[in-house]
């Protein structure tokens, strides 16, 4: 089984890289091919920093974003976005002005914004994961998070889990056969590495 590691210079790969092979991968391919993404059984979108400065270089890949609709929406691969990675779902990011997402599920990232007294953003550190909807990957736990912008969901039914910082924020969406996680699972030590396991799994 081949996993392609999206490679586009936004995501701190090797430390996905490492906790998919802990979670039992042994085909990850690290790669900024768009065949390789088209050919793979699965594919995982990684992202740490700015919607902008994660999307503008994902689409200067040649034929990178037509190879991953190709396998996810015509090949109907497994597809896990982590973090930023999941942020690039939506329609569009405020971040830095706004930007066009990928438009896989309808919604725009903005920044969050407490509605309790004193809450820090970013929103930082261990925190509780909350299933809104019976999902084969994701179970109740606390997973590791670092972010300062969320994912305003348009359409309730997308929202997979919660976790609470000031108001409830989006900690993954999906539908069909794509997930998108808020949370580090690289960084969540037992619990990420299980949910990892769980996609390497999954058979949507």
């Amino acid at each position: 089984m081949t996993v392609a590691l999206i490679d586009y210079g936004a995501g701190n790969l090797h430390s996905v890289h490492n906790a998919l092979r802990a979670a039992g991968a042994h085909g990850v391919v690290i790669t900024a091919d768009a065949e390789v993404v088209r050919r793979a059984d699965r594919v995982v979108l990684p992202g740490v920093g700015a919607f902008r400065a994660c999307i503008e270089p994902l689409r200067a890949i040649p034929g990178m974003i037509d190879a991953m609709r190709e396998a996810v929406f015509d090949g109907g691969r497994p597809f896990l976005g982590i973090c930023v990675g999941m942020q690039l779902l939506a329609d569009a990011g405020e971040e830095f002005g706004r930007h066009a997402g990928l438009g896989w599920i309808p919604g725009t990232v903005r920044l969050i914004e407490p509605t309790v007294p004193g809450i820090k953003v970013p929103h930082m550190g261990w925190n509780d994961v909350t299933p809104a909807a019976a999902h084969p990957l994701l179970v109740p736990g606390e997973a590791y998070f670092l972010h300062s912008y969320h994912f305003a969901v348009a359409d309730p039914a997308h929202v997979m889990a919660v976790t609470d910082h000031g108001g409830a924020l989006v900690a993954a969406v999906g539908r069909d056969n794509i997930l998108g996680v808020q949370f580090h699972p690289e960084k969540s030590q037992a619990y990420g590495l299980a949910t990892l396991a769980r996609f390497l799994e999954w058979k949507p």
